[in-house]
This record gives C-alpha cells, structure tokens and sequence, in this order.
C-alpha cells in the first residue's frame, strides 16, 4: 500500500514502491531491459518483462561488468550482485501525474569501460530539489558487454541500452512527475560522447529535447579499427571476438582480457595510432547502421537541429591524466615532440604548437595537445557543427582551478562533475577537497542554475555560439560571457575533421 513515506508509482512493466528523502520520492534500481545475459548476451536490449505486484525500488541496481583497476584487481565497485544490469533510478519532488516536470537524464562518462549510477558522484537529490525537476540516472554496458565489436553482435551495445532507457523515460516518467516532452540528456566524457553519438542516431530521434554535453571526447572507431581490437581482446583469452566463442565466458574475465590489454595497448601503436596512447581500447563504432556517421558530421548536415545543445570543456583537460599517469614534472622535449607529432592535426602541429605558444615549457606541450585532441576541440568543434546544421548551441568552458593539491590541477578533467551535481565524494573529494568552501558552494549553485534553467526553458543564462562573436560563457569564481579564450587552438585546429578513427595499413 502506498504511503507517503513509501510511495508508490504504476510503471508500464508493474507497480514500483519507492522511499522518501529529504522531501522527495526517490525509486532505485528499475529495470528498463531485461538482464542481457543468457541468450541475450551481446544482443540489442530487450523489453523488460511485467512483474505482479509492487516491486521494491530501494536500492541500486548492480553495475554493470567493468574492468579491475590492475589485471589481478576486484572489478570496480566488487563483485556484480547480480544480472539486471539495465536499471534506472528517479529522484522527485512528487510523483504526481499532473506535474509534468522537466525531466534530466544523466548518462555517466568513464573512458566507456568504467562506470555505474550507484556512484554516490551521481546523487541527484541536489539537482531535483533546487531544481524542481525530475532527474534520472541510468546503468548502461561498458567495456567488451557494450562498446567491443564482436560478431554476431550489434555495434554500440552501450548506445542502445541508452536508447532503451530513454524509451523506457518516454513511456513512465509521467507517472513520477516528468514531462516525457521536457527531457534533457546530460553527460560527462564518455557520458557527453554517447550524448554526441543519441543526436547523432535516428534511432534516438525523439527521446530528448535538449542536451548537455561536457567534454566530449574526440575518439570514434572506424569499423575496421574497433574490429582488430576487438581480435585483441579476445586474443588475450585465445578466442575469436564472436558471440559464438565470447557468450559463455565469465564476464569478470573478460573484463581482466580488457584490463590485461589496456596495460600495454602502447605495443600497438604503429597499427592504431594515438588511440593506443589512450586509457581505454572501447569508444562508440561508426558502423554505418547503428551510428552512420560521427556527430560532427551528422551534425553539420542537420541531423539534430531540433534539439538545444550546450556543449563544453575544462581549461586543463589533460592534467588530470598527468597526474593518474605519474608524468606530472616528468615530461621532457621528446616527450612533448611525440605528443604533438602524434595527436596534432596536422604534420607540422609541432611547430604551429611551439609558434603559437612560445613561453609553453615541454610539459605543458605535451598536456595541451592531448588536452586539445582528446577534449576541448571536439567540444567546440561539436558545438560549431551544431550551429552550421541549423540547430542552436550554448558554448561553455571552466575555468576555475580546482582547490586540492594547491590548485596544481587547475580546471582539470572531472571537475564538472562534482559541480553540476553539488556533491563533493569520490573524484570530487580528491579535487575539491572534504569540504567545499563557499566559493566552490557559489560556483556549483551556478552550474545547476544554468543546467536547470536550460532543461526548463532552453535558456542557460548566456547567448547562443557563433562564428562571428564567438561568445562563451567563462564558468569561474566571477563567471563572465567572453570570446572564446582558446583561440590559439581553435585555430591550429580549425581545418581538423573528427573522422572516425583509421586502422593503419601496411
């Protein structure tokens, strides 16, 4: 029976009973597809099935399989409890029918082999209730379960679980207050690559209105490309990538084939290029069917103009990674002459990057053009494709130096993050410390502002990107609407194609 501090809400599939928190119903762990495991192994996702009575909808789902942090690590979280990987979670101010609230789904970003929405980062108690919106957070496949290309297989399993679960949002989130016509997606890295990818895909034509995409990462596979990793993957295990030989192994090892790979993918340079040099061997497959072409393309020729788009990125993008990768203070001239032969746009990015900034020590070299590659020129370049299809986009860059560490890090890649949902744990700890002072409180009650106002009425609060002015707004202590700042990347970068990611040939 329902109450009002055990609310309960009819889906589609059956009744599910939620719990009150702090004056909203909050429900956890809703399946949106059935457990792809078994026959549905690899397959597309499923419908959920009906359940009789009133289904508990307390806790999280489990996550999905990922990789351990080290080949002979637990995967992350523990050990799966269980096999209902796609699970959705809602936060509301009130479950009523008649509310019809602007909705935001959160789709999580982790190098597309990390990730679940049981991460307290992703609580979003602080977003519904400032807000006054509903906001829902989504487990998806990562890793060789989502991104591999394996045979007998669709390509982006990950994305079609994104899709299923929109639907799933189309169809229920009337009932827990939501207007299935107001719904805003929003992610972070890979989360913002698979949001690139939705506005992309005629398969999610529909399902959203608006989107928010912070770091989108420049890294899509060509077919041929993702298929000779994914012989890699299954090499480390002496299989086949098919579903014939992939479907009855142990997810838990085929995740350690995935993390035995990643530690030392630099082997495979000559064959896959930059892509190698980076933390992850998964991004979403320009397969032609599933995902036809990249988002900048689809974009400039108008795929998505009917959807309102804020994109951006962080300053100091790559910093991050120096410091994971133990390279802060430790990257020489060859360093810095490898990364910028390797990831600038063009043969001769080393000397355009040395010309245009000539003070730049090796090190910061060596951050900026990854910075740029893998981040901040998508992002833009994302937004700029956007406005030449004919679609409207808001452009944003953070500026403020997160606090921790002495701010050494300074607007460093996951910052958003903690930002966007004003809660400060994992990542955000180690960032911003264990206590946000009032000027990270100030800045954080910015972000959701803008994000709310934004899935609310289209509007952030600042104007839409041009070529002409090219306004942005500058997401600091003191935020300010301004020229874009990184104009002497945008420049090397501006003649830059984000084609699919080439296997090399012989």
């Amino acid at each position: 029976m329902s109450s009002d501090e055990f609310p309960e809400v009819t889906t589609v599939a059956g009744a599910v009973r939620g719990r009150r928190e702090e004056g909203l119903a909050v429900f956890r762990g809703i399946p949106y597809g059935q457990p792809p495991v078994g026959e549905a192994r690899f397959a597309a996702p499923r419908p959920v099935r009906r359940w009789d009575g009133v289904r508990e909808a307390m806790t999280f789902g489990p996550p999905p399989p990922q990789e351990p942090l080290g080949p002979a690590a637990e995967p992350v979280g523990g050990a799966p409890a269980g096999d209902d990987w796609l699970t959705v979670n809602v936060w509301t101010p009130d479950a009523d029918p008649a509310a019809r609230r602007p909705v935001m789904v959160w789709i999580y970003g982790g190098a597309y082999k990390f990730g679940s929405a049981d991460d307290p980062a992703y609580d979003g108690s602080r977003l519904s209730r400032d807000g006054e919106l509903v906001v829902v957070t989504l487990n998806y496949r990562v890793g060789i379960e989502g991104f591999a290309r394996i045979e007998g297989a669709p390509a982006n399993r990950g994305l079609l679980d994104q899709v299923a679960a929109l639907e799933w949002v189309r169809e229920n989130i009337t009932a827990f207050g939501g207007d299935p016509d107001q719904v805003t997606v929003f992610g972070e890295s890979a989360g913002a690559g698979s949001i690139a990818a939705l506005m992309a895909m005629e398969r999610a034509r529909g399902l959203f209105r608006r989107a928010i995409a912070q770091s989108v990462p420049g890294t899509f596979f060509s077919d041929a490309l993702a298929a000779d990793i994914a012989h890699a993957i299954a090499g480390e295990l002496g299989l086949r990538p098919t579903v014939a030989d992939l479907s009855g192994v142990d997810p838990r090892k085929l995740t350690a084939a995935g993390a035995a790979l990643s530690a030392r993918m630099r082997e495979y340079v000559p064959r896959w290029g930059p892509v190698a040099l980076t933390p992850t061997p998964y991004s979403p497959v320009v397969d032609g069917e599933i995902l036809p072409a990249t988002p900048w393309e689809a974009l400039a020729s108008g795929a998505a103009r009917d959807i309102e788009l804020i994109a951006g990125h962080n300053r100091d993008e790559y910093r991050l990674f120096l410091l994971l990768g133990g390279l802060l203070g430790q990257v020489d001239d060859s360093l810095a002459s490898m990364a910028l032969g390797l990831f600038g746009p063009a043969p001769d990015a080393g000397q355009a990057y040395r010309a245009a900034f000539p003070e730049a020590s090796a090190e910061y070299l060596f951050e900026l053009v990854q910075s740029d590659w893998l981040f901040r020129m998508p992002s833009l370049h994302l937004a700029q494709a956007h406005a030449a299809g004919g679609g409207r986009a808001h452009l944003y860059e953070l500026t403020w130096s997160a606090p921790a560490n002495g701010g050494a890090l300074g607007a460093c890649h996951g910052l958003d993050v903690p930002l966007t949902f004003g809660v400060y744990g994992g990542l955000g700890a180690m960032l911003i410390g264990p206590t946000p002072s009032p000027e990270t409180e100030a800045l954080s009650a910015r972000f959701r502002s803008a994000w709310t106002s934004f899935a609310r009425t289209g509007d952030p609060g600042w104007p839409a990107h041009d070529t002409g002015q090219r306004l942005v707004q500058l997401l600091a202590a003191e935020p300010t609407v301004a020229a874009y700042p990184e104009e002497a990347s945008r420049r090397i970068w501006e003649r830059h194609t984000f084609a699919p990611l080439a296997l090399a040939t012989p």
